[in-house]
């Protein structure tokens, strides 16, 4: 079982990014995932979601994801998972990675992947607006990206986003937690947010030109992070259209409102990477992008985590 831990130490996020990079160029096959109802003896039902994704005579990979509602009530995690790699050619199983560790940092990934072609080349106050595991892989990931020199953490527990900001010892930048959202706001040139929120707690009066807002929460349709004046004022980008315009509130509640139309979303991530669609268009552009999570994604961190791990071990 490759861990967190180990995770961490191999995926470089430098190198995971360019990773993506070329596999969102290259496509996988992703079939849509499929979450199944489980019954339990607890309040809520719980589920299970699978995830397949592989790329032909190369990997097969699986995210194997159950949510347990009721497992707060016993100081346990609601979600739990694993992932399992096997080789594309013989389908031989080569690795079980830890799904929640492995999703964290795929996920930042993908937003430094956006943000490489939506957030201004210039780009030094990040603003990250959430106190969960995902805030410091952003944090990590956007410095691989841009040349940040400020970060500030705002989030809903101030001692929470005290505790964000402790986790970077002597970092390049400067961290600091906040208080106050919409000042943060106003000052960032990127916005980073990563919470359960179900109300929009950004607003698009707040936002200044120039500005790349990603939205990594609201992951189910009826979570919101952002306003509709967001959508309005912004060149609006995702990394799958699937995901995000079903399952995404922050797109799918802006296209059932008529605030968005499918049209007018101008991009995805692998249209970014192949070049078929152009990214932030001018200096003063306000720019968003939606992260809804995909297979590919999944795929892409677990076989370079595999072969690093075994580079690894063949120079010892």
């Amino acid at each position: 079982m490759v861990t967190g831990a180990e995770l961490k130490s191999v995926l470089h996020q430098r190198m995971l990014i360019e990773r993506m990079r070329q596999t969102f160029r290259s496509g996988v096959e992703a079939p849509e995932p499929h979450r199944h109802a489980v019954q339990t003896y607890g309040e809520h039902e719980a589920s299970l979601l699978v995830a397949p994704a592989w790329q032909v005579n190369q990997s097969v990979g699986v995210k194997l994801t159950t949510l347990f509602p009721d497992n707060r009530a016993k100081d346990l995690p609601a979600s739990q998972g694993i992932y399992v790699l096997f080789d594309g050619k013989t389908g031989v199983p080569q690795a079980m990675l830890d799904a929640a560790a492995l999703t964290r940092r795929r996920t930042a990934a993908a937003s430094a992947l956006a943000a490489s072609y939506l957030a201004r080349p210039d780009s030094e106050r990040l603003l990250v607006v959430g106190t969960g595991a995902l805030a410091p892989e952003l944090i990590e990931a956007y410095a691989a990206v841009r040349p940040i020199k400020q970060v500030l953490v705002w989030g809903r527990s101030p001692e929470r986003a005290r505790r964000v900001v402790s986790r970077f010892h002597r970092p390049k930048f400067r961290i600091e937690a906040t208080d106050d959202l919409e000042w943060a706001v106003r000052g960032a040139h990127v916005i980073s947010c990563c919470t359960a929120a179900a109300e929009p707690l950004i607003r698009g009066d707040w936002l200044q030109p120039g500005q790349h807002l990603d939205l990594v929460g609201g992951v189910t349709p009826e979570m919101r992070e952002a306003d509709d004046e967001c959508i309005r004022r912004s060149r609006v980008f995702v990394d799958s259209y699937e995901g995000a315009c079903l399952g995404a509130g922050d797109i799918a509640q802006p296209l059932k409102a008529g605030v968005l139309n499918r049209d007018d979303i101008a991009g995805d991530l692998p249209a970014l990477t192949r070049g078929e669609r152009a990214g932030r268009r001018f200096y003063d552009q306000i720019t968003l992008f939606k992260s809804a999570g995909t297979a590919l994604e999944d795929l892409c961190a677990a076989q370079l985590a595999v072969e690093m791990i075994v580079h690894n071990d063949t120079l010892r």
